[in-house]
């Protein structure tokens, strides 16, 4: 066997991605350390890790998201190395420059690179100075309202202002005319201090009936990236993604070449290490523009998984330690799609919905993979993120997938809490949906919520 790339790797996340990152190092033969909150003691994760630490009380400021206490953890147990998952601290550009001075391996970008990719402004900026495609706009941040006037003017009504700093929608405001833009100027910034500490806000020109489509990338320590094919996230409520596919159902090859360049150009502006995910908005004309930069393995990775049959998280470990990647370019082989399962209740505006699990039945069969760290009897805590599985499905075709998908669900039972389950249902059997005639917009506009 060969020796392992890394002695042990401390996991900074919880729930199923902190098991999905164990599974993973346990193939590679690397020990491994949970970090847990008291709310989480009982979680799998905590369960199948060689070793775990309680690092804190249930809130994430004094468990998940305390850099010292992860740090602490980490010598302690001697590991070498620590992956930040996703969320949290896994795009914190602090957290990657203290396990640097710790002697500690970050698996994940460099403070550099997740500070210019953070930055939505600055992101922008790196972005047209790589020839990527990206939305007219103001160049930097914004000024004054009447600055912000003078560059709607030019671009022409609709426009969006955005958060520098956001994300999931805070700080974001759509603009259909002059009078509208002073309270909407206010009303952006006053929600993106409150959500980020931070006012900046820049302005873009809003792009109509858009598709959110992502390219997953791969960088080297050598200089080397490569993309591996997109995914299709336009399935979102309030910016929250609920439902991902590979291949986008409206992607051409000719789409797939020009996007996959891009994002390649991108990534290698910034010298860009390990795994990422640019992602894009592209019009009903097939025109792209690029939005943002993740720096991290995302929730939707398993799809990308299945279509090339990959492991990212072993090449997330591989190029942390300084393993070159091969180079080449993936497109997709199969169709895969992913429902997220979250405790929420759909049909009163998915109001979460913690407590007790009393019967789980997880789905199988060929072709169906479940990520999850719940179990029959698992208090789900009210304290994260309401997501509890994600459920793939991978076939031939796109209608074989949604097939599957729509007779997997019915065979995952969940009892004792609400969970988006029947939402999932319906949506397989919306025709508009079935067809891959969808925007964004979607759920707002051609989803009868009634029904559930």
């Amino acid at each position: 066997m060969k020796k392992p790339v890394f002695k042990k790797i401390l996991i900074a996340n919880r729930g199923e991605i902190a098991l999905r990152v164990i599974r993973t190092c346990k193939e590679m033969g690397i020990k491994t350390v949970a970090v847990y909150s008291t709310a989480d003691k009982e979680s799998l994760h905590v369960r199948f890790a060689d070793e775990a630490v309680c690092i804190g009380p249930p809130s994430s400021a004094q468990s998940y998201l305390s850099i010292p206490t992860l740090i602490a953890a980490a010598e302690i147990t001697n590991a070498d190395a620590i992956h930040p998952g996703y969320g949290f601290l896994s795009e914190n550009a602090e957290f990657s420059r203290v396990c640097q001075e710790n002697g500690i391996k970050f698996i994940g970008a460099s403070p550099e690179m997740i500070n210019q990719m953070g930055d939505k402004a600055s992101a922008k900026a790196t972005m047209i100075a790589a020839g990527v495609p990206c939305i007219p706009g103001s160049v930097g941040l914004l000024d004054s309202v009447e600055q912000g006037k003078k560059v709607a003017a030019k671009i022409k009504y609709p426009v969006i202002l955005k958060a520098t700093a956001g994300g999931g929608g805070r700080g974001m405001r759509i603009i259909n005319s002059e009078e509208e833009f002073e309270k909407a100027w206010n009303d952006a910034r006053t929600e993106a201090k409150a959500a980020f500490g931070n006012d900046g806000v820049y302005l873009e020109k809003f792009v109509e009936e858009p598709r959110h489509i992502e390219i997953q990338v791969c960088g080297d320590q050598f200089g080397h990236v490569c993309h591996l094919s997109e995914r299709d996230c336009s399935i979102q409520r309030r910016h929250q993604k609920l439902v991902e596919e590979a291949p986008s159902p409206f992607m051409t090859d000719d789409l797939r070449e020009r996007m996959g360049a891009a994002a390649i150009a991108g990534a290698s502006a910034i010298g860009y290490e390990g795994v990422g995910t640019i992602e894009f908005l592209v019009d009903k004309n097939r025109d792209f523009y690029f939005m943002e930069m993740n720096t991290r393995i995302q929730v939707e990775h398993p799809v990308t998984e299945e279509v090339i049959n990959y492991d990212l998280i072993k090449e997330q470990i591989k190029v942390a330690a300084g393993i070159p990647i091969t180079g080449n370019n993936y497109g997709p082989k199969m169709h895969a799609m992913e429902c997220r399962i979250n405790a929420e209740d759909p049909a009163n505006g998915f109001r979460p919905s913690p407590g007790k699990i009393t019967v789980l039945h997880i789905p199988g069969g060929h072709g169906v993979r479940v990520d999850t760290h719940v179990y029959a009897g698992y208090q789900i805590p009210p304290n994260y993120d309401s997501m509890i599985a994600k459920l793939i499905t991978v076939a031939q075709t796109r209608e074989e997938c949604i097939v599957k998908m729509k007779r997997a669900l019915s065979e995952f039972v969940v009892e004792g809490v609400k969970t988006t389950i029947p939402f999932h249902l319906r949506l397989m059997d919306n025709a508009q949906f079935k067809a891959g005639d969808f925007t964004t917009k979607f759920l707002e506009t051609s989803f009868d919520f009634s029904e559930l």
